[in-house]
């Protein structure tokens, strides 16, 4: 009982200085999982002399820590800003997978003289990208929607067949022509599971009168932690079902939307945290040294030559631009998941992890800040970043079950074209109505002649029936301003 105080105390610390990290982290540039990785090293053996060695241990807290890190990434997609690159999404989730094992594994064979089953396997580690990271970087770029849409919705589905890959090369499966039937089964149930367990639990959600708000963030993120452990226990991908249940349940008109997505980025943080913290502790200095040149080939051969190899095969089909194209390539952001990927290995005891998960370490070290550093230089140059590209607004609902109603609570953000918008040219469906406006901080009872400025609150109460048209009109004006019909957008 007595170390109980220590450890909770210790944990608490860890956290606090890593939640503030992200502030100091962004005036300085760095990306926060750097700094996470260097709490980790002074923590470790190298600093504070805190031994941590097990690998088992390493890879269950991974995975786990995965699992929620795609909670966060499903439920905080937006399917409006995914939906236009769906297809070339799916496909590069695949083949870049692909393509980065070959192209990977046979540049490490032949450079480093590395066998070919050892080869492959750094291949697979290297083939799935980030989302949180990606998520945290495009989502502050200025990059368009459709573009960034495609790289956020390819990290979140590409998370599935790298794990898949590294599981079939650590365990030394047979190729013969029941592995592609097995793949095409884990991927298929897999994602069957989480749309079914999305669209189940949405309307188990909005049909479920929970006694206090805060049930239904725990009751949401519990969907999603289902479609895991079903999926699992199906044999089937328990990454993607885990992926697609968030993104259907983050889209669908959940009460207290806010909430739910606020409590599943302060999982996502804590799960970031925890494992950079922990490879940080795991990670041996004296190690690294012969890591670096492993490490450093095999990030530079996926990120310039089986990545945009990926890239062209999988999108040119689409007619992606090739600028886009460029920017596609450059955006396979390395963060979590390879990590807790290069874990599976070390714990199965194959021969060569150790060195496999040491370059990893310098990969996302060096590689993230390469990347994020050229990032937003790189779209300007290539021409598509998107400054001018309004910002979605976000919509919460509190359900009024007496009454047949709902609150609607929305903020104009920057960017918004709801900003000088007068309240009479919403021209809201009959049914809804604009009863509040909080304005620095000063609420008031608005009128027909009230202009709309960003950084405004508004509360609306509508009724049941006039929910979905409500909010549709909302988004579209947001897009688009009072002329959203004519100019052909209907916040869909």
């Amino acid at each position: 009982m007595n170390e109980l105080p220590v450890v909770l105390g210790a944990g608490a610390l860890v956290l606090l200085a890593s939640a503030f990290a992200v502030r100091f982290s962004i005036r300085l540039g760095v990306p926060s999982l750097l700094i996470y990785l260097g709490i980790g090293v002074l923590i470790g053996e190298a600093g504070l002399g805190v031994q941590f060695e097990d690998a088992t241990l390493m890879q269950t807290l991974g995975i786990a820590a995965l699992v929620m890190i795609l909670v966060e990434g499903g439920l905080t997609t937006d399917w409006s800003a995914v939906r236009p690159g769906l297809w070339p999404s799916v496909v590069l989730s695949v083949v870049a997978v692909v393509i980065t094992v070959v192209v990977t594994g046979a540049a490490l064979h032949w450079l480093l003289d590395l066998d070919w089953r050892t080869a492959l396997l750094w291949g697979a580690v290297l083939s799935s990208t980030d989302a949180a990271a990606v998520f945290s970087v495009l989502r502050s770029s200025g990059i368009g929607r459709r573009l960034s849409g495609v790289v956020e919705l390819e990290s979140g589905l590409n998370d599935a067949p790298s794990y898949i890959a590294v599981v079939l090369i650590t365990t030394g499966v047979a190729v013969d022509w029941g592995l592609p039937l097995q793949l095409v089964y884990q991927l298929g149930v897999g994602a069957v599971i989480g749309l079914a367990v999305g669209f189940g639990g949405g309307v188990v959600l909005r049909r479920s009168a929970l006694p206090a708000t805060g049930l239904y963030p725990l009751a949401t993120v519990a969907m999603c932690v289902l479609a895991y452990a079903s999926a699992q226990l199906a044999e089937a991908s328990g990454l993607l079902a885990t992926f697609l249940a968030g993104l259907v349940l983050g889209n669908s008109r959940l009460p207290h939307h806010s909430n739910t997505l606020s409590f599943a980025e302060g999982l996502g943080w804590i799960a970031q945290i925890g494992v950079f913290v922990l490879l940080g502790l795991f990670a041996s200095p004296d190690r690294l040294g012969h890591a670096i040149v492993p490490g450093l080939l095999a990030g530079l051969v996926a990120l310039l030559i089986a990545r945009p190899i990926a890239v062209a095969l999988a999108t040119t089909p689409f007619r992606v631009p090739w600028r886009e194209q460029a920017f596609l390539s450059w955006a396979g952001l390395r963060g979590a998941v390879p990590i807790v990927l290069a874990t599976i290995p070390l714990a199965a005891g194959y021969p060569g992890a150790q060195l496999l998960v040491d370059g990893v370490f310098v990969i996302v070290i060096a590689y993230t800040l390469l990347q994020t550093a050229f990032m937003t230089p790189l779209a300007r140059v290539l021409g598509v970043a998107s400054v001018s590209e309004p910002h979605q607004i976000d919509i919460d609902a509190a359900p009024l079950e007496e009454l047949g109603a709902v609150l609607l609570q929305i903020r104009i953000p920057r960017r918004s074209r709801l900003h000088g918008v007068y309240l009479a040219e919403l021209r809201l469906p009959r049914g809804a109505n604009v009863s509040l406006v909080v304005r620095r901080g000063k609420a008031f009872t608005p009128e027909a002649t009230t202009r709309l400025q960003e950084q405004d609150q508004l509360l609306i109460v509508t009724t049941e029936t006039a929910r979905d048209a409500t909010e549709r009109r909302l988004r579209a004006v947001g897009r688009a301003g009072p002329i959203a019909r004519w100019m052909g957008e209907s916040g869909d």
